[in-house]
């Protein structure tokens, strides 16, 4: 989601802000902005749209400074504009916020009667002035953001910087991620290190409550109570400072031929393959015991988490509940002693992820996190951390994050299996085989021939208003998967129903004009989902098969709309291989259709609000 960046230094700042707002376009945003302290005053440059805007505004009027803080904003309060774009001011207090200020109304209301004008709809323009507010009061930064702090109710990351302070910034964190940066004669803060990895490779990690002051030189870090606390300074892993597309059109058509990259070495790292023995972390809990598993994720992840069900079950012969993270909360969950929460998130810091982790932390549960990144917070809240290998994915829309969160919940499942007495040494063997081979096969789908057929296909769909995606078993879970992807790309409204439910229903929507892409790997529900397919072609609807050369040979003449997929061996290789058909579909048909593929409008690719 939004974006923080934060320099103070002896050089020029502004470039190295800029370069670390474009590395954190990937996120997605609407409006992008940065502020200097120019011979003592605020210089602020802001405006609507791409970095691009800004940077040409920033040719026309240049600023100049050794201390800046820059964002890039995703409306929540206030739609995309130049006045809503952050960084907001007040006269002698300048902030980049990341969050929601939930009592904002209040807090302004009481501004208001002090005298305070507004110029934003945001929440977040009250922070300024209540932290001016204390300022004044007390002349002392440190007292002043305590203040603030006490009063704001809601989550926020905060990069702050105060005229007469040409030195310092200071930042608070509260339920969304922020770093800082220590690198030599010149210090960060950013509210993610890929915005810093150019310039550094150690950071700090902060955590909720706590806040403090960073100079070029040095920084103090307080807890919520003003006492002071020291932090470990950690090396991260080098990062290529200059992503490209490789030759790719798109961040997004790259990240989809490189999941068999993404296979190998998920194997590679989780699995000794001369022994067949499982290289995943160690649990604090023993595993053998654990009788239910409850996954809780959003979006994406969420279906991940939904593959995993079937996979779990199946293999290790566990009950598994699946949960969307925004709901959790707000149910009453019956907790057990032998359940193991699972939460799956691609950046570690979904916002309604995190909050229903900590409910269940709070209530005594196991912890187990799936994520992409190692420093994040649900990783450093987890009794237990398996750490997807995609690598950085720039694309809003998820592919390989996706295959790789399949593939370690694959190896999960193995291994729970394994430790229940559940899966044999021969069975394991098969099972991991399932994920190697996979990352073989996927190679055909970037066959010249594939491409070619499913840019027809794709072409074809791009005038349709309505879409339908149907599955069965496993597979229905990668028709959710394949709308979601549709949806977000093309915006065009498609929906995954599981087969069997037409008939309850969503059979009502078929016409002429509706277009349905069956998901359908020959397995023993093949003839199922082959009737389900003959009651949409009975009623006029445009079917489109992804399915296997002996699936595809029985659907006949229902249509020439045929995606083919290599034949599968195992649920693992069901959910694996046909979601690569039905994203490249997706981004074939948002292509044609001319819209930006990798950041698709009003998406954002971290979402740290709830």
């Amino acid at each position: 989601m939004c974006g923080i960046v934060g320099v103070v230094g002896s050089q020029d700042v502004v470039a190295k802000i800029i370069d670390g707002l474009k590395k954190l376009e990937y996120r997605g945003y609407d409006s992008a902005g940065i502020a200097v302290l120019e011979n003592g005053a605020f210089k602020t440059v802001k405006e609507e749209g791409k970095i691009a805007n800004l940077e040409a505004l920033l040719q026309q009027n240049p600023v100049h400074s050794i201390i800046g803080i820059g964002h890039t904003r995703w409306a929540t309060h206030g739609r995309p504009s130049r006045e809503n774009a952050h960084p907001h001011a007040s006269s002698t207090v300048c902030v980049v916020h990341n969050g929601i200020i939930e009592n904002y109304q209040e807090l302004k209301e009481k501004l208001q009667k002090s005298g305070v004008e507004f110029l934003s709809q945001t929440d977040t323009e009250v922070v300024p002035h209540l932290i001016e507010y204390h300022f004044n009061k007390t002349s002392d930064i440190k007292k002043s953001l305590m203040a603030a702090l006490e009063e704001i109710q809601g989550t926020l990351a905060l990069a702050v910087t105060f005229k007469g302070h040409e030195d310092l910034i200071a930042f608070a964190k509260k339920g969304s991620p922020l770093i800082i940066g220590i690198g030599k004669d010149e210090n960060y803060v950013a509210s993610d290190y890929y915005a810093l990895s150019a310039n550094t490779n150690k950071i700090i990690v902060l955590e909720d409550g706590e806040f403090g002051m960073v100079t070029k030189n040095s920084y103090e870090i307080f807890q919520s109570d003003g006492k002071a606390v020291k932090k470990k300074i950690k090396t991260m892993e080098a990062h290529n400072n200059k992503v490209s597309k490789e030759g790719f059109d798109h961040f997004m058509l790259k990240e989809i031929f490189e999941q068999p990259r993404v296979l190998e070495e998920t194997i590679q790292a989780y699995v000794d393959i001369d022994s067949v023995s499982s290289n995943l972390p160690k649990f604090p809990f023993d595993l053998s015991k654990i009788n239910k598993v409850t996954i809780v994720a959003c979006g994406t992840s969420y279906y991940a988490g939904m593959c995993a069900k079937y996979m779990i079950e199946e293999i290790a012969q566990v009950e598994v509940e699946v949960d969307i993270a925004s709901e959790f909360r707000y149910r009453s969950h019956p907790f057990r002693d032998d359940n193991l929460m699972v939460f799956i998130s691609q950046s570690g810091e979904t916002a309604d992820t995190i909050a229903a982790l900590k409910y269940a932390k709070v209530n005594g549960q196991k912890i187990m996190s799936i994520v992409n990144v190692a420093h994040s917070s649900m990783a450093q809240l987890s009794d237990a951390v398996i750490r997807t290998i995609a690598g950085p994915e720039i694309g809003v829309a998820s592919t390989k994050a996706y295959t790789a969160q399949i593939a370690v919940l694959a190896l999960f499942a193995i291994e729970l299996g394994v430790l229940r007495g559940k899966v044999q040494k021969q069975q394991k063997i098969s099972l991991i085989s399932q994920i190697i081979e996979a990352g073989s096969k996927m190679n055909h789908f970037f066959e010249e021939k594939a491409i070619k057929n499913i840019k027809k296909i794709a072409k074809s769909l791009t005038r349709a208003n309505h879409m339908l995606y149907i599955g069965r078993g496993i597979s229905q879970v990668t028709s959710f998967e394949a709308a979601l992807k549709l949806r977000e790309l093309s915006y065009i409204d498609a929906q995954g129903i599981a087969a069997g439910e037409l008939k309850h229903g969503t059979i009502a929507l078929i016409d002429k004009k509706m277009p349905v892409i069956v998901i359908a790997p020959s397995n023993a529900l093949f003839e199922k989902i082959l009737s389900n397919a003959e009651e949409v072609n009975a009623r006029g609807g445009k079917l489109v098969f992804v399915s296997d050369k002996k699936g595809l040979s029985h659907f006949g003449k229902m249509s020439d709309r045929k995606i083919a997929i290599p034949e599968t061996s195992g649920i693992i290789q069901e959910a694996l291989l046909p979601v690569v058909a039905t994203q490249l579909l997706a981004y074939y048909v948002a292509l044609f259709k001319g819209n930006d593929v990798d950041q698709p409008r009003n998406l954002a690719k971290s979402v740290t609000v709830e």
